[in-house]
């Protein structure tokens, strides 16, 4: 197979999602959700983390006092032949959330939503159940990092239109917690998108309110009407960088307990996300799932932030003890590398391996896994000697960020210690976790990074782990772009990357947009979908990449398609 080899037809088919869809989006300006909601239902509806049987619907009434809201589930859009209805309390105890469990649905089975509450009614959305038997293909759309502040959320929008997509899967940072002040405050003004609170967020009523106002964007309305929503939490749905024990982004003699702003970060999400409610035995906190869509894939999603992470490594304790590769190699080998270092629970990987082994002895193609943050061995290259980066000790007016990236280029580190690559001992754990269960194929849907990728893993032995897709953030800019590069080094830093590190096949961080994941039972197509602009309602989409996934001798290849 070459590069140029299209393993996927310009045919269309109807599979579970309808249209197949064609080579490329349609690239004519689209605006962005043409009408303003309701004012009683001004935070619209969503769907999401359905089974074979059931669904979550989810809205918010805006009231001063508890208000009776009646639902209906229909299978048809004028809502003609209800199949379930009935009524639930909107009240102060769940900021006015209502979220319903609607069971007792056909598998696979298609449905229309809405609510009635004051003499009012909601808009309508469009869910799915979870199908069972034979299923010939599935489209997922992968997205991560929308930051209110930075743009309008013309990704969500997309994937809203988008007739290849059946289900969306949201791998965290669906909001920040910073304050109107700090990281975006700039272009939020321009925008009129200033952060709520001005505060950075920390008791439950903060969370509430960021929560509602990240519901109030058009573009997210539209996605959660259309598409049922698969999710997992990263960081900043609490603060920054958090593990077990605290966060980058806490100060307990200014901000209190930790554990009580995690609690109300949590209660928040809980309320304001179409997720179910835990089952007897577990907590909230251990929010992780397992999707299976008929005999054609499992999509396991991860919690690595409240209930296992040990605490990060902290580069800036070791810049003044590293004078050579041996010091570098010491702080690998007895942090990064240590032991013990945990990411995952005990409980998580117990489902996880049962999970994957179901799927293996069912001969399902396809294992996903839902992965907030990079796993790809991601090194920096030596940006000062490829002459990208000055010399930081000859440059008086360098940046933090450009000193940053060059020191830790010189001595070979790792990017990023709070992904995966701080973490050695627990990501060679999973990776044995699925040799284990005999799914060494693994596909992880990667966000946190705010830039595409396309990896090809390997454990520490060089065994082929599986490949990786990362999107690129909804809103959130590029660290490269961010750190004021520029576009024209920002693109040479992404291909310095990718020609350094052996995992890295392609990666780029000067766009905002998502992926979309179409499986077939032989081939899988990854399409990297970008948007010209978050500053304007009006946007256009552009196809960036794509890559095909086959396996061969047991292990999945990436090949790079046209487009």
């Amino acid at each position: 197979m070459t590069a140029t080899t299209p393993l996927f037809p310009l045919t269309r088919r109807t599979t579970l999602g309808g249209l197949a869809g064609a080579a490329t989006l349609a690239l004519a300006p689209r605006a962005l959700a043409a009408s303003e909601p309701d004012p009683l239902f001004r935070h619209g509806i969503a769907s999401g983390d359905p089974d074979q049987t059931s669904v979550v619907i989810w809205t918010r009434v805006s009231a001063d006092q508890p208000l009776k809201v009646k639902w209906e589930v229909a299978r048809d859009a004028a809502f003609t032949q209800i199949v379930q209805q009935g009524e639930a309390l909107a009240s102060p105890e769940q900021d006015h959330t209502v979220k319903v469990l609607v069971s007792g649905l056909r598998p696979g089975g298609r449905y229309h939503y809405r609510f009635r509450a004051a003499g009012r009614t909601s808009p309508a959305g469009r869910t799915r159940t979870l199908p069972v038997g034979r299923l010939d293909r599935l489209g997922i759309a992968l997205v991560s990092c929308s930051n209110y502040a930075f743009g309008y959320f013309n990704a969500y929008d997309a994937i809203a239109a988008d007739a290849g997509v059946d289900f969306v899967l949201h791998t965290g940072d669906y909001i920040y917690e910073y304050g109107a002040d700090e990281w975006g405050a700039e272009t939020a003004r321009k925008l009129g998108r200033v952060h709520m609170p001005a505060n950075e967020i920390v008791s439950l009523d903060d969370y509430r309110l960021r929560h509602a106002q990240y519901k109030t964007d058009l573009g997210a309305q539209a996605m959660h009407a259309a598409h049922p929503l698969l999710a997992c939490w990263d960081d900043h749905e609490s603060a920054n960088n958090p593990w077990t024990g605290g966060a980058q982004n806490h100060q307990s003699d200014k901000e209190g307990d930790w554990q009580e702003r995690r609690a109300a970060s949590i209660r928040a999400y809980f309320e304001w996300m179409p997720v179910r409610e835990p089952v007897p035995g577990r907590s909230r906190m251990q929010f992780w799932r397992t999707y299976r869509f008929g005999d054609l894939a499992t999509l396991c999603t991860l919690e690595t932030r409240h209930t296992a992470r040990a605490q990060q490594v902290d580069y800036r304790t070791w810049e003044g003890r590293i004078a050579s590769r041996a010091d570098a190699e010491r702080l690998e080998r007895e942090e990064i590398d240590a032991a013990g270092r945990t990411m995952l629970a005990p409980e998580l990987e117990a489902d996880l391996d049962a999970a994957l082994r179901a799927s293996v002895a069912d001969r399902q193609p396809w294992r996903l896994i839902g992965n907030p943050m990079p796993i790809a061995r991601t090194r920096v290259p030596d940006v000062v000697g490829l002459g990208l980066i000055p010399d930081p000790a000859k440059a008086d007016k360098l940046s933090g960020e450009a000193r940053a990236l060059a020191w830790k280029g010189k001595w070979n580190l790792p990017f990023y210690p709070d992904t995966w690559d701080g973490y050695e001992w627990a990501r060679e754990r999973l990776y044995a976790l699925s040799r284990a269960a005999g799914a060494g194929d693994l596909v992880f849907l990667t966000g946190d990074s705010h830039s595409f990728w396309a990896n090809r893993l390997a454990d520490a032995a060089g065994r082929p782990a599986g490949v990786e897709l990362g999107t690129a953030g909804v809103t959130s800019p590029g660290d490269f772009v961010e750190s004021g590069f520029g576009p024209e080094l920002s693109a040479r830093l992404d291909q310095a990357f990718a020609e350094h590190n052996p995992e890295v096949v392609w990666t780029d961080n000067l766009h905002q947009g998502y992926v979309r994941l179409d499986l077939r039972r032989l081939v899988a197509r990854a399409d990297f979908v970008a948007v010209d602009t978050v500053m304007s309602r009006l946007y256009r989409t552009r196809l960036l990449k794509r890559f095909a996934m086959v396996r061969r001798d047991g292990a999945l290849g990436l090949t790079e398609q046209p487009v």
